[in-house]
């Protein structure tokens, strides 16, 4: 005859499976198992306040490499990311330029997603010059705009709008410096981004490849990019 510790911990057994073996296939067949770490990119993205007010993108106008105008009014009802760039960058674009080609490749052919890069030479990257550097980046996005236009409003757009320093610098290789940063903007044009592991936001994603980081914040990008246009 079994002892009353076994028969205790038949039934202990027994209950277990009546109250939560079901419960477990459930969450497995509707693929809701919660993958702990990942739970932040599952709050929502925040909304960037300075001076007490939701950043916006502010108003701009410059032409791309088709020579169209192209304005922050294109972008509504887009999710778009922005940087600040220029050709001859011997440095850090290439970098940042490849991680965009890689996000083209997921989102290129969505009609609700683009890609503004505004040049910082705006002097040297004409029009035609932009042409040129799309095709050998093989951009096949028809809402992949390289822009160019007047200096001062770009670099306006860049410290005052975006807040990404940009600035011209002889003594630096190629002679412009730049924050390598991406602004991920929502279809009704305000910077989003999501929480650090303190709860701040942190405004602006990364844009080159940072050695010895496993999750990259291009691949945050990429999810946070699918979450702004499923909302």
């Amino acid at each position: 005859m079994p002892s009353l510790k076994y028969v205790g911990l038949f039934l202990i057994i027994m209950i277990f499976g009546i109250l939560f073996i079901p419960k477990i296939i459930e969450r497995i067949n509707s693929n809701s198992i919660i993958d702990s770490s990942r739970t932040q990119s599952a709050a929502p993205l925040n909304y960037i306040i300075l001076n007490n007010q939701t950043k916006k993108v502010p108003s701009f106008i410059f032409k791309n490499q088709d020579s169209l105008l192209i304005s922050n009014e294109d972008f509504l009802g887009k999710v778009y990311v922005a940087e600040f760039f220029f050709t001859s960058c011997p440095s850090i674009c290439p970098i940042m330029n490849k991680n965009l080609k890689t996000i083209e490749s997921i989102y290129g052919i969505r009609s609700d997603f683009g890609i503004a890069s505004f040049t910082i030479d705006p002097d040297h990257d004409t029009p035609s010059v932009l042409k040129n550097y799309a095709n050998n980046y093989e951009v096949f996005s028809q809402n992949w705009h390289f822009l160019t236009g007047q200096k001062e409003a770009i670099f306006e757009l860049a410290n005052s709008g975006f807040n990404i320093f940009a600035s011209i610098n002889p003594k630096v290789a190629g002679g412009f410096e730049h924050q390598g940063y991406f602004a991920l903007i929502d279809k009704k044009g305000f910077i989003r981004s999501r929480s650090d592991q303190f709860g701040n936001p942190i405004v602006y994603y990364m844009g080159l490849d940072q050695e010895g980081v496993e999750v990259q914040d291009v691949d945050l990008l990429i999810e946070d990019i699918k979450k702004l246009l499923n909302e």
